[in-house]
């Protein structure tokens, strides 16, 4: 890797964005890169969609800031302009006017007034404004949405007794939509269906009330969001005859014709040929897939990597894939719940080349699909790593004082400095490869029986797995790591992160919303308590909060004992038992520890939350106009590259 390399591009209120290295692109075939070059396109053309997902209004408030930003005659030094800045920043970083992981809806930090004369100051023709609205309306629009905190808090609400879907700001559902309505429309659909091989009801559409009467937009060419989506399907189109090989050119070209059609089985008959395709080298993800954003967990925002396999680093996810049935075998939960034959179990390591959509800025570090548990049954799932992602990461935390102020003492932080990288990109194996496809449903519970807890109690679920099996001294026999010691290094960052410093991304009197958040803390705190500080304790010392892990073993002990539960929840479809299990440890917070995690961390000027820029894709071309090179170009900012992508990939109006 470059030693030169600036990994750190901008920081602004809770954000640090970076950027990423691609090693291993030049190497790659010109057919390979040309391949890589029109899904990455692909990947950009949707980033409107997910803007419009997260609220009706967001395309219109980055619009008119955008628009601020580029026009505004003004002084640009002014706190409310410096504000401004700040406040555009976070817009882009969440993909709309809340939170990326909390959220909530941001609070200006420049004064309504100061807005008003920006736009009025503006020309006309430089606001989008739609047809026959005028300043005036816009401006009624958009302050309320802007600066009124009882307008629309919270983009997704997952928790309470009280409607979620009416209370949620999210733009999967039309106005006036009630979550009784939701669940009865796609109950009468589900009950309906004898198949046990059922596609995932309502996964890519907005469910409107027309008349009174329910209906169903599919985002889909010709349907909602086609703007955006026929983009999308050209750039497939071009990424065909660059295919490594027939059965990639086939998937392709399946989910060209799921676009066009929004027919969710023909989306299952790509994910089965996806799934099964582990012999090309570039892959990608592509579509309306996880459903974290929909307080029922039925709505799919849309979401776009481009990748390669490291081929060197893989043979480390080959080695856990090849061994998957044994790990089944040998899980803590109840056999009923065990796989009997384990299918089509694939993991690899990636370098990701362009992150789109709900992957961008804040993108995952491993992922794991398909979802449809009867495609995983029969077919299989696909995991990833994406080591470049982790390893940028890891550059830029080095030496920023975080492990200084919070980790118990010299032990604890020699075993991090030696193990961390190794069991956090290992634990990140586990949790995609064998975690999320472990287990099985007891035949006759539906899929979505856990409602919003499922995504929470489905990431706790892979993160136990992994945790449980990273100290089996099976993975020393296999060579994944190098001693028998090093799994305590992820032990102890797994817990202080879930008791303690995660905290830092909670606001003072917040509770925990996002779903792998709260399976952090569920996990810790239930183990913290059922544990009765044998296996782990909090101490105080000099006045500080810290973790300290007594009993390594009995820790092991008890993710086993909390896996065996939270797969039984699953598998039986306990809605009561899951529920139960979130709300009580995932979602409340200690309000003197978080006070205390809060001032600690200030002290070090550090951002809780981190993101990325994008290399920039060119096509370098002869004299006669043939291609012959795709280069990467990583000096690209943050604020460049968010005004190119507003300018050249926007396409809703």
């Amino acid at each position: 890797m470059n030693m030169d390399f600036k990994y750190v591009v901008d920081q602004f209120a809770d954000i640090q964005v970076l950027r990423y290295q691609v090693p291993g692109f030049e190497e790659l075939s010109l057919r390979q890169k040309q391949l890589l070059y029109h899904l990455s396109e692909a990947a950009l053309m949707g980033r409107d969609i997910l803007y419009d997902q997260n609220c009706r209004y967001n395309l219109r408030v980055r619009r008119t800031l955008e628009a601020i930003y580029l026009h505004y005659a003004g002084d640009r030094t002014t706190d409310d302009f410096r504000a401004f800045e700040v406040y555009l920043k976070r817009v882009w970083f969440a993909n709309g006017i809340h939170h990326h992981y909390a959220e909530d809806k941001f609070v200006p930090g420049f004064s309504e007034a100061f807005f008003e004369e920006a736009v009025r100051a503006l020309p006309v023709g430089k606001l989008p404004l739609a047809e026959g609205e005028t300043v005036e309306t816009l401006l009624a629009c958009l302050k309320p949405v802007m600066f009124d905190p009882e307008v629309l808090p919270k983009r997704t609400v997952q928790s309470g007794d009280r409607d979620w879907i009416a209370a949620s700001a999210n733009n999967y559902y039309g106005e006036g939509v009630t979550q009784a309505e939701v669940e009865a429309f796609y109950n009468q659909k589900k009950e309906a269906d004898k198949s046990d091989t059922p596609i995932s009801y309502g996964l890519n559409s907005r469910l409107e009330k027309t008349d009174g009467r329910l209906e169903e937009k599919v985002w889909k060419v010709g349907g909602l969001y086609s703007e955006a989506i026929e983009r999308i399907v050209a750039e497939l189109e071009k990424a065909v005859p660059f295919a490594e090989n027939e059965k990639q050119a086939e998937i392709i070209c399946k989910l060209i014709d799921y676009y066009q059609t929004g027919d969710l089985r023909t989306f299952d008959a790509y994910s089965i040929l996806w799934v099964e395709d582990t012999a090309s080298q570039v892959d990608f993800v592509n579509g309306f897939i996880e459903t974290y954003g929909d307080a029922l967990g039925l709505k799919a925002s849309w979401e776009s990597t481009v990748n390669f396999r490291n081929e060197e680093a893989t043979r480390r996810t080959q080695t856990i894939s090849e061994n998957a049935q044994w790990f089944e075998d040998h899980s803590p939960v109840d056999a009923r719940f065990k796989k009997k034959e384990v299918k089509g179990v694939s993991a690899k390591v990636i370098t990701v080349t362009m992150l789109g959509g709900d992957c961008y800025p804040s993108t995952p570090i491993g992922i794991n699909l398909p979802n449809a548990d009867w495609i995983r049954r029969d077919h299989g799932s696909k995991s990833v790593t994406i080591e470049n992602i982790m390893e940028a990461y890891d550059k830029a935390a080095q030496g920023n004082g975080f492990s200084e102020e919070f980790v118990w003492s010299d032990a604890e932080r020699a075993l991090i400095r030696q193990y961390g990288f190794i069991t956090d990109v290992l634990h990140t194996d586990l949790h995609e490869c064998l975690g999320h496809g472990s287990g099985q449903l007891l035949p006759g519970t539906d899929p979505d029986a856990l409602k919003a807890y499922a995504s929470t109690l489905e990431e706790a679920r892979a993160d136990l797995f992994g945790l449980y099996y990273l100290a089996d001294a099976k993975l020393v026999e296999l060579g994944l790591v190098p001693d028998a010691e090093a799994y305590k290094a992820e032990y102890y960052k797994y817990m202080m992160n879930g008791l303690m410093t995660q905290l830092v991304r909670i606001e003072p009197g917040k509770e925990v919303e996002e779903a792998h958040m709260r399976n952090r803390q569920l996990i810790a705190r239930w183990i913290l308590e059922q544990g009765a500080g044998q296996a782990v304790e909090l101490k105080q010392r000099d006045g500080k909060t810290y973790v300290v892990i007594n009993d390594y073993e009995q820790l092991r002990a008890l993710f086993g004992k909390l896996l065996a539960e939270v797969q039984r929840i699953k598998s039986e479809g306990d809605y009561a038992a899951g529920r139960a299990l979130v709300e009580k440890y995932g979602v409340k917070i200690d309000i003197n520890l978080h006070k205390e995690v809060l001032e600690r961390y200030e002290k070090l000027h550090l951002s809780p939350y981190k993101g990325f820029v994008n290399p920039v894709m060119h096509e370098e071309r002869d004299k006669d106009g043939a291609i012959r090179d795709i280069q990467l170009d990583y000096t690209e900012n943050y604020v460049e590259q968010m005004l190119r992508y507003s300018r050249d990939y926007s396409y809703l109006k």
